[in-house]
Parts: structure tokens; sequence; C-alpha cells
């Protein structure tokens, strides 16, 4: 009865059952696995706007590194080659710098998603691949992070001469099929890869957390990240459904 009875209360929320490695049993409450699992996207969403708000964030860092689209890419090494590297350098310095100007305004919706988690939000964090929790964030900020990226972006291009330069002739580039129309402007294209670095450096924080939970410092953080997938498999795999 006392296990039967244990079951229908983690009916709803097999993600929170934790095996000890012993032959003594141990369960996290649903408040310590919820406040596990807020801890873990936090730490991860704060790390990574530490990491890319701050000077070089983007441009010192090959992985996010914002360079000029497609075929300007190539025209750029080619104008590097006749003298103008000087002229590239400053318009590629200004969009890396753009974006770390931006990416502070992460952080408030990112945080503010981690407290809307739910709980079917938290199985599928737990229960999911490597970049469930980043594929969480993205979609429920990518949209309005771009729209708070955007003025920022456009701010901070604005002071370089060669941005009205860069849109006159993305959008021609564009208009011959060299270029995405979504890069013919300066402030969108760097705006979206500005998105596209903040994701994958949150996914990079993710990967550490789930293979070294102990890193953390947090001990609730080791038992559940330390425990819970494999005690989810089990727990799934041997009582898939629980009946009423």
């Amino acid at each position: 009865m006392r296990r039967r009875a244990l079951n229908l209360q983690f009916a709803c929320a097999p993600w929170l059952l934790s095996v000890a490695a012993d032959t003594h049993a141990a369960m996290l409450t649903q408040d310590d696995a919820a406040h596990a699992l807020r801890t873990a996207l936090e730490r991860g969403a704060h790390a990574a706007v530490d990491l890319l708000a701050r000077t070089d964030g983007f441009l010192g860092n090959p992985k996010v590194r914002i360079a000029l689209p497609g075929h300007l890419n190539d025209a750029a090494k080619w104008l590097a080659a006749i003298g103008q590297k000087k002229r590239v350098d400053e318009l590629v310095t200004a969009m890396n710098r753009a974006a770390e100007a931006a990416v502070p305004q992460a952080r408030t919706l990112l945080i503010a998603a981690v407290k809307s988690l739910n709980l079917q939000d938290a199985r599928g964090i737990v229960s999911g691949g490597e970049s469930s929790a980043t594929d969480f964030f993205a979609h429920k900020t990518r949209e309005p992070l771009g729209r708070e990226f955007l003025p920022i972006v456009t701010h901070a291009t604005q002071k370089v001469s060669l941005s009205a330069k860069y849109n006159k002739v993305a959008s021609k580039a564009s208009s011959f099929g060299l270029l995405d129309p979504g890069e013919a402007n300066l402030e969108r294209y760097v705006t979206d890869k500005a998105l596209d670095g903040l994701y994958l450096v949150i996914g990079e924080e993710e990967r550490k957390i789930r293979q070294d939970p102990v890193a953390t410092g947090s001990a609730i953080l080791k038992k559940v990240f330390g425990s819970i997938k494999p005690s989810f498999h089990s727990h799934t795999s041997s009582n898939p459904t629980v009946s009423s």
C-alpha cells in the first residue's frame, strides 16, 4: 500500500524520483526538484550573458564571432588583400561590439523564462537531450529578445559610418541573389547572429552542468542531475502508467 501511495503521489511527475546508490531509496520532493532545475537554468543563463556581454565576448570568441555574411565575407578578404583591411576590420568590430552591447538585455527575459517553468517543461528538460534546456530558452525568448536587441544594435551600428555603406552594398548583393534577404540589413543580421551566439553559449553551459553537476557547488544540483536521469528511465520503463 505504501508503494502504491508513493506511486500515486508522483504519478504526474516521474522525473522527481531519485534512487540512492546503496540499498536505501531516496526521494526528492517536487519543490526540491523544481528548485534544482531553476537553479541550473539560472546559472547557465547568467554564465552565458556574463561571457558574451564583456569586451571581446563575441569578437574574441571564434565560436560566436560575427563575420560578414556570405559573399560579402569573401569580398572582405579580397578588400583586405588590396589594402582595405582596416575598413573591413572596423565594420566587423562594430558588428561584434553591437552584439556585446545588446546581450545584457537578455538576462531579464531569460530569468523570467526560468520562473515560468512548469511541470511539463521540467519533465521535457530532464528527460530530453543535452540541449533541451537551451531549446526551452530559445522557444520562450528568441522572438522577444530579437525585438529588444534590434534597437540597441541599431544604435551601436549607427555610430559607424560603414553601417550605411554595408546596407547599401548588401541590398544590391541581395537583389542579385548573393545574400539572403535577412542578411541585407546590417542591424537585423547582427541581431540574429547575436541570438545565435547567445543560445550556443547557453548550450555549452547546459552541457557543463549536466556532465558535472558537482562542479557547480550545489548539493541539490548534485542530487538531481547526479541521479535523476537514470531513475527517470528506470521508473518509466518499469511503471510507464499509473492508474488511479
